[in-house]
Protein backbone atom coordinates (compact mmCIF):
# COMPACT_ATOMS: atom_id res chain seq x y z
CA UNK A 1 0.00 0.00 0.00
CA UNK A 2 1.25 3.08 -0.72
CA UNK A 3 2.36 5.12 2.46
CA UNK A 4 1.21 8.36 1.30
CA UNK A 5 -2.69 7.06 1.60
CA UNK A 6 -1.92 5.31 4.85
CA UNK A 7 -3.33 6.30 7.72
CA UNK A 8 -1.13 6.79 10.80
CA UNK A 9 -1.67 6.98 14.34
CA UNK A 10 -0.46 9.80 16.83
CA UNK A 11 0.00 9.70 20.34
CA UNK A 12 0.03 13.40 21.70
CA UNK A 13 1.76 14.11 24.98
CA UNK A 14 0.92 17.43 26.21
CA UNK A 15 -0.23 18.60 29.79
CA UNK A 16 -2.01 21.75 28.31
CA UNK A 17 -5.69 20.68 27.02
CA UNK A 18 -4.93 23.59 24.86
CA UNK A 19 -2.14 23.10 23.12
CA UNK A 20 -2.95 19.30 22.38
CA UNK A 21 -5.77 20.92 21.21
CA UNK A 22 -4.04 23.37 18.68
CA UNK A 23 -1.56 20.29 17.75
CA UNK A 24 -4.72 18.26 16.76
CA UNK A 25 -6.49 20.72 14.70
CA UNK A 26 -3.39 21.61 12.82
CA UNK A 27 -3.14 18.48 11.63
CA UNK A 28 -6.62 17.85 10.49
CA UNK A 29 -6.30 21.57 9.06
CA UNK A 30 -3.09 19.67 7.03
CA UNK A 31 -5.44 17.39 5.98
CA UNK A 32 -3.02 14.25 6.99
CA UNK A 33 -4.80 11.03 7.64
CA UNK A 34 -4.32 10.03 11.21
CA UNK A 35 -5.88 8.33 14.54
CA UNK A 36 -5.15 10.74 17.22
CA UNK A 37 -4.82 9.83 21.06
CA UNK A 38 -3.53 12.26 23.87
CA UNK A 39 -1.82 11.52 27.13
CA UNK A 40 -1.52 14.53 29.63
CA UNK A 41 1.90 13.53 30.77
CA UNK A 42 4.20 10.63 30.81
CA UNK A 43 2.28 8.42 33.21
CA UNK A 44 -0.90 8.58 31.59
CA UNK A 45 1.02 8.04 28.15
CA UNK A 46 2.60 4.61 29.49
CA UNK A 47 -0.68 3.59 30.41
CA UNK A 48 -1.93 3.97 27.03
CA UNK A 49 0.67 2.23 25.53
CA UNK A 50 0.98 -0.59 28.16
CA UNK A 51 -3.17 -0.71 27.33
CA UNK A 52 -3.75 0.03 31.18
CA UNK A 53 -7.15 0.70 32.57
CA UNK A 54 -10.37 0.55 30.78
CA UNK A 55 -9.57 3.92 28.56
CA UNK A 56 -6.94 2.21 27.02
CA UNK A 57 -7.71 -1.34 27.35
CA UNK A 58 -8.16 -1.29 22.81
CA UNK A 59 -5.23 1.42 22.75
CA UNK A 60 -2.93 0.57 19.82
CA UNK A 61 0.65 1.60 19.14
CA UNK A 62 1.13 5.03 17.48
CA UNK A 63 3.89 5.20 14.53
CA UNK A 64 4.93 8.92 16.00
CA UNK A 65 4.73 10.20 19.28
CA UNK A 66 5.04 14.14 19.98
CA UNK A 67 6.30 15.28 23.03
CA UNK A 68 5.91 18.05 25.34
CA UNK A 69 9.29 18.07 27.51
CA UNK A 70 7.84 19.97 30.59
CA UNK A 71 4.93 18.66 32.36
CA UNK A 72 4.00 18.04 35.43
CA UNK A 73 4.04 14.04 36.98
CA UNK A 74 6.27 11.90 34.63
CA UNK A 75 7.60 14.75 32.47
CA UNK A 76 8.85 14.58 29.12
CA UNK A 77 12.61 13.12 29.78
CA UNK A 78 11.54 10.61 31.99
CA UNK A 79 9.12 9.59 29.83
CA UNK A 80 11.31 9.28 26.68
CA UNK A 81 13.81 7.42 28.85
CA UNK A 82 11.25 5.01 29.58
CA UNK A 83 10.29 4.24 26.39
CA UNK A 84 13.49 4.04 24.89
CA UNK A 85 14.18 1.24 27.20
CA UNK A 86 11.52 -0.54 26.77
CA UNK A 87 11.87 -3.54 23.91
CA UNK A 88 8.59 -3.54 22.59
CA UNK A 89 8.26 0.19 22.21
CA UNK A 90 11.84 1.87 21.93
CA UNK A 91 11.23 1.83 17.69
CA UNK A 92 8.30 3.88 18.22
CA UNK A 93 9.71 7.53 17.02
CA UNK A 94 9.26 10.52 19.45
CA UNK A 95 9.19 14.19 18.42
CA UNK A 96 10.01 17.03 20.80
CA UNK A 97 7.67 19.66 20.59
CA UNK A 98 8.57 22.32 23.60
CA UNK A 99 8.65 25.38 24.24
CA UNK A 100 12.20 24.75 25.67
CA UNK A 101 15.13 25.79 23.95
CA UNK A 102 17.31 24.75 26.59
CA UNK A 103 20.48 23.20 25.31
CA UNK A 104 20.61 21.12 28.24
CA UNK A 105 16.88 19.66 27.12
CA UNK A 106 18.04 19.98 23.20
CA UNK A 107 21.19 17.55 24.49
CA UNK A 108 19.43 15.36 26.50
CA UNK A 109 16.43 14.90 24.64
CA UNK A 110 18.69 13.13 21.71
CA UNK A 111 20.58 11.40 24.15
CA UNK A 112 17.64 9.76 25.22
CA UNK A 113 16.26 8.65 21.61
CA UNK A 114 14.40 11.10 20.58
CA UNK A 115 14.26 11.52 16.32
CA UNK A 116 13.58 15.29 16.36
CA UNK A 117 13.45 18.32 18.61
CA UNK A 118 11.19 21.29 17.66
CA UNK A 119 10.01 24.73 18.94
CA UNK A 120 6.84 25.34 19.36
CA UNK A 121 5.70 28.67 17.75
CA UNK A 122 3.81 31.11 19.87
CA UNK A 123 2.06 32.58 16.70
CA UNK A 124 -0.63 30.23 15.17
CA UNK A 125 0.23 30.42 11.68
CA UNK A 126 3.83 29.34 12.09
CA UNK A 127 2.73 26.51 14.53
CA UNK A 128 0.10 25.17 11.56
CA UNK A 129 3.06 25.47 9.02
CA UNK A 130 5.79 23.98 11.76
CA UNK A 131 2.94 21.15 11.56
CA UNK A 132 2.58 20.57 8.49
CA UNK A 133 6.51 20.41 8.13
CA UNK A 134 6.60 17.84 10.60
CA UNK A 135 3.51 15.86 8.74
CA UNK A 136 4.72 16.10 5.24
CA UNK A 137 8.22 14.65 6.88
CA UNK A 138 6.68 11.68 9.41
CA UNK A 139 3.89 10.95 7.20
CA UNK A 140 4.72 11.37 3.75
CA UNK A 141 8.49 11.18 3.25
CA UNK A 142 10.08 9.32 5.87
CA UNK A 143 9.40 4.96 5.80
CA UNK A 144 7.60 4.44 9.45
CA UNK A 145 8.62 0.88 10.76
CA UNK A 146 5.57 -1.56 10.51
CA UNK A 147 3.72 -1.71 13.54
CA UNK A 148 3.47 -5.16 14.63
CA UNK A 149 -0.03 -5.30 16.28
Amino acid sequence: MNQRLQTRRLLIVEDEPGDARLMQLAIVRNGFATEMSSAADGREAMRCLRREGARWAGAVHPDLILLDLKMPGQGGLEFLAAIKQDETLRAIPVVVVTTSLLEADVRRAYELGAAGYVQKPADLREFIATVRILGEYWFKLVRLPQNGE
